[in-house]
């Protein structure tokens, strides 16, 4: 509560409010006992909350309300003094967000050894904006000049933000690590002016990796958090919060949004999150994504629709399943790929010919699965990526022979998706930035589906074969 003497009216609503704040953390006691797919399809709804409050609906209400009207003023004070629950302006949060963000916070930090807060955004890349900026600000006894570190090897976009909106447009250096796997490159860009860690992981489209705790650990070390997008894992199949990970970022568009009906962004937070930044505001440490909520986002504005809140939640409710069918079907297609005469190079995790497989194989494992020795079954996603023999024609040619998988920037769809990045994803990178990245005119970025893995192999197969 602030400093500040309020009237008994208000004084009344904050103690109807500790009564619901105290149901709800009963509940969540119950729910983190619940396994990874319960969790999943419930989240924090209830069933008691479904009788009282909304009229007896088994999923989750849609609320396309603006705003959030108010008993009296005494009320309306205490909201906006945030002295109690409160959704207030759809700009600031919504009953809908809410349950799409307590479910996601409850998966990302599942057998994690620590809690997790989330914050929905209206898409990836906002969500990546309102991760970073709050660690970017001046400090008043701070250095002129500031930095920090982050893997070449990302989404065109996150590459594009840090590159253009950060380095030439606000002067802070961006240091790329270019071999994210080589903790050496790592400690070599890092001083006492940086103010966080990148990683993007398995990265897109090149199958990028890393030692995901000694990296956490590194940053610890210089007391700076590490910033990881985990969009192509989901926590179905990795989740960095329990490697030490400070912040964890999904674009909810790709592999969580598997319908291709909505875009929208994720920022989870460990409890507390490691940072030398100084803020007094005491959620800021204690929980990030909350403190982003309250200040950082509520001023800036990048909110979710609840209706693309509402999409992500229902397709969230079978991710641990949908991921480990489309994990399968894509390792049998980088099989087919690898084996291919007129395919040069495979990148794919689960391949183990892949160089960055055995530190891929020690992180990504479908939650919850057994391999009948007790031990969780890897499984490494549905993006990949093939570079196709010969001039950047061939894979052009290539691409526009597909009669089945769609030519689409997108990622993570239900349908087989595939693009080539240097002509589209990653077009603006440049070609210097892209040669650093690993990402020739030659590579065709694949997301397979959950359709029957020989028809996509028969796709392939065909359009290939016209060389």
């Amino acid at each position: 509560m602030q400093d500040k003497s309020y009237s008994p009216g208000v004084l009344k609503y904050v103690e109807e409010a500790k009564k619901l704040i105290a149901e709800r953390e009963a509940h969540l006691a119950q729910v983190k006992r619940w396994k990874f797919d319960t969790i999943a399809v419930h989240g924090l709804y209830s069933v008691e909350e479904a009788l009282n409050r909304n009229q007896g609906a088994v999923i989750e209400p849609l609320y396309l309300s603006s705003s959030q009207a108010y008993r009296d003023t005494d009320e309306l004070e205490a909201a906006l003094a945030y002295l109690i629950p409160t959704w207030c302006y759809t700009r600031i949060a919504n009953p809908t967000t809410y349950y799409l963000e307590w479910a996601l916070a409850l998966l990302e930090s599942y057998k994690a050894g620590h809690d997790a807060s989330c914050l929905v955004t209206a898409s990836g890349m906002s969500a990546i904006a309102q991760a970073v900026d709050p660690f970017l600000v001046k400090q008043k006894d701070g250095p002129e000049r500031i930095n920090f570190v982050a893997s070449v090897r990302l989404y065109g976009g996150a590459f594009q933000h840090f590159n253009v909106r950060k380095a030439q447009e606000r002067g802070i250096e961006v240091r790329w690590v270019l071999h994210p796997e080589d903790m050496n490159e790592w400690k070599t860009k890092i001083d006492e002016n940086t103010r966080f860690l990148y990683m993007e992981a398995p990265s897109n489209p090149q199958q990028s990796f890393c030692d995901v705790k000694a990296l956490a650990d590194l940053a610890h070390s210089w007391e700076i958090p590490l910033i990881f997008d985990s969009t192509c894992a989901t926590p179905a199949l990795m989740r960095p919060i329990a490697f030490g990970t400070d912040v964890v970022i999904h674009s909810l568009t790709k592999s969580i949004t598997a319908g291709g009906m909505a875009i929208g962004g994720a920022l989870i937070s460990r409890k507390p999150i490691v940072t030398k930044v100084k803020n007094d505001h005491p959620l800021f440490k204690e929980s990030f994504a909350e403190y982003v909520k309250l200040l950082p986002y509520r001023d800036n504005g990048p909110a979710a629709a609840p209706l693309n809140a509402m999409f992500a939640l229902n397709d969230l409710r079978t991710l641990r399943s949908r991921m480990d069918l489309v994990s399968q079907n894509c390792q049998k297609v980088a099989e087919f790929l690898r084996a291919h005469p007129k395919v040069y190079q495979v990148d794919y995790l689960g391949l183990p010919s892949d160089k960055l497989h055995p530190l891929a194989k020690k992180y990504m494992k479908l939650v919850d699965s057994d391999d009948g020795k007790g031990n969780e079954v890897n499984r490494y996603g549905h993006l990949m990526s093939f570079r196709v023999d010969g001039p950047p024609e061939n894979a052009r040619k290539v691409l526009d022979g597909f009669k089945m998988i769609f030519r689409a920037t997108d990622l993570g769809r239900i349908k087989s998706v595939a693009t080539i990045p240097a002509i589209s994803t990653h077009q603006q990178q440049g070609e210097e930035a892209r040669r650093m990245a690993d990402i020739p005119p030659q590579l065709i970025r694949l997301c397979v589906g959950a359709e029957d893995p020989d028809d996509v192999i028969a796709d392939l197969d065909q359009a290939l074969n016209s060389l």
